[in-house]
């Protein structure tokens, strides 16, 4: 075992009175408490993870599909198993300055995905939707993305609640490349224009 893998201890060696609960240490999560991953402004570049995973091939940057101006992302910090993230190419952050063709390619993935999760994975039901600003939950604010969370009954069990953990069955790699291999049109490269447009 690693440094970074989690780990079950007793309480009996803790300070104060034995609660008879184990403490589940996840110390990999801190990754995403401390910010990694997190742009550091809101410009668009190699410095928005939105921007530079398209640039990269699949299995690296966990692209499940790629549309003309959107593409479909594993979520690398996932609140289930499947959570897949819908992002246009361009760098923008109100939905509202989506163009006509985002709008409908973005609902066009997300349609698509939800047909492939339901397929590969055969989750009860989904959440979707995007956080718009900072202030309404967007841990990258500055460029768009909407989430497909799929959904099992007692999904949400205690490990979420005192934890503050979730018990993921699959690797995001191994979700990814199911996904992809069940998505129902040949994933097309997007036009390195929409790229070099981040």
């Amino acid at each position: 075992m690693t440094e970074h893998e989690p780990r079950a201890e007793s309480a009996d060696g803790f300070a104060g009175d034995p609660d008879g609960f184990q403490r589940l240490w996840t110390p990999h999560r801190m990754a995403y408490v401390g910010g990694q991953d997190k742009p550091a402004d809101d410009a668009a570049g190699d410095g928005c993870p939105f921007c530079r995973v398209p640039g990269l091939a699949d299995e690296g940057g966990l692209v499940v599909a790629r549309g003309t101006v959107a593409y479909v992302v594993m979520n690398l910090y996932p609140y289930n198993s499947g959570h897949v993230l819908v992002c246009p190419y361009r760098h923008v952050a109100d939905y509202t300055d989506l163009s006509t063709d985002e709008t409908g390619e973005v609902a066009e993935l997300t349609r698509t995905a939800m047909g492939v999760l339901r397929d590969v994975l055969g989750p009860a039901g989904f959440n979707i939707g995007m956080n718009q600003g900072a202030v309404a939950g967007a841990g990258i604010a500055a460029h768009l993305h909407q989430h497909l969370v799929p959904r099992w009954g007692g999904d949400s069990n205690f490990l979420p609640i005192v934890a503050r953990s979730r018990a993921l069955p699959e690797l995001l790699a191994d979700t990814r490349a199911a996904l992809a291999a069940a998505w129902p049109v040949p994933s097309v490269r997007a036009p390195e224009r929409m790229i070099e447009e981040c």
